[in-house]
């Protein structure tokens, strides 16, 4: 029912606002971000949610950005030198944290949404890092893996899947059709450069034509400058029948952590985003480096 809410809102041509960022809001608040806080500091993540829902936000996106099997099990040199000197629970490990990420987001939602529609997307990413499409796995190995993700995110209780800084088309389609098995609606949102291409130097238009028959329900852009976002969202308008969205980081990465600046306060960010309302897009929000004063900042141009 969350989910339809946000749909008919998307079908109807107003605003949907999606809320910021999860992992540099912890850092923010001056704790790490290892391990996602979901065990260790829930009411931590719990309370950065409810802010996010506070603020406005429609669709509240769940603590669990790389949060895989295989990201946990990249850290050794196979599976027998993970059993050799790897903690005990490892291998329940992703799908415990990513059951926790969804229900941590539903309570919040439960503690502060006060009976308005808020959905909780399921936040995921490529299989390997966002920024590197060259180091993708096998159409296999990723039909296998998005359907376990998928199907945990599902159980939990996820109203939808946000796909997010996906960086090629192969892996965007694969994850389309395992959102499809596991019936949960999907939203796909690519990273670009500042040409407004993917890294894999495919475009939007061809991302576009590959998705619209799988029953994605959105094309966002996110996790680039704002510049780069426009260049991205000037190649998307008037391709695509598909709603639009974008949702932009701020500041700069300083691996393996966020480097915070003041390039963009609310009201400038609020400007940033203004003409892209106007020339159509539909789910606005932030990545890296915004806060929930930012998301409060947006909720005007609805």
């Amino acid at each position: 029912m969350s989910y339809q809410a946000i749909h008919e809102k998307l079908a109807s041509g107003r605003l949907v606002v999606l809320d910021g960022a999860i992992g540099t809001e912890i850092l923010r608040r001056n704790v790490t971000w290892a391990d996602h806080q979901l065990e260790n500091q829930p009411a931590l993540v719990r309370a950065i949610h409810q802010d996010y829902i506070r603020a406005g936000a429609d669709v509240i996106s769940t603590n669990s950005f790389q949060l895989s099997r295989r990201a946990i099990e990249s850290h050794f040199r196979d599976q027998a030198h993970r059993r050799q000197v790897g903690s005990a629970d490892l291998d329940g490990r992703a799908a415990r944290l990513l059951d926790a990420s969804v229900k941590l987001a539903r309570e919040a939602r439960d503690q502060a949404a006060a009976g308005r529609p808020v959905a909780v997307a399921a936040a995921v990413t490529t299989l390997e890092w966002c920024f590197r499409p060259d180091l993708a796995p096998t159409e296999q190995s990723a039909e296998r893996e998005y359907a376990e993700i998928f199907e945990t995110v599902a159980r939990a209780g996820a109203d939808l899947i946000l796909l997010e800084t996906v960086n090629s088309i192969t892996e965007a389609r694969i994850a389309a059709m395992e959102a499809q098995h596991a019936k949960l609606p999907i939203w796909v949102s690519f990273v670009c450069d500042e040409q407004g291409e993917l890294f894999t130097g495919e475009t939007l238009e061809s991302a576009t034509r590959a998705l619209e028959p799988l029953g994605v329900g959105a094309i966002l852009l996110n996790c680039a400058p704002p510049p780069d976002i426009a260049a991205g969202l000037a190649r998307l308008a008037g391709r695509t029948s598909l709603p639009l969205g974008a949702y932009p980081h701020i500041g700069r990465f300083d691996p393996p952590e966020w480097l915070f600046t003041d390039e963009y306060p609310p009201e400038r960010y609020r400007a940033a985003l203004e003409p892209w309302r106007e020339r159509g897009a539909s789910i606005l929000g932030g990545c890296c480096g915004t806060t929930p004063d930012h998301i409060a900042a947006i909720g005007s141009l609805a």
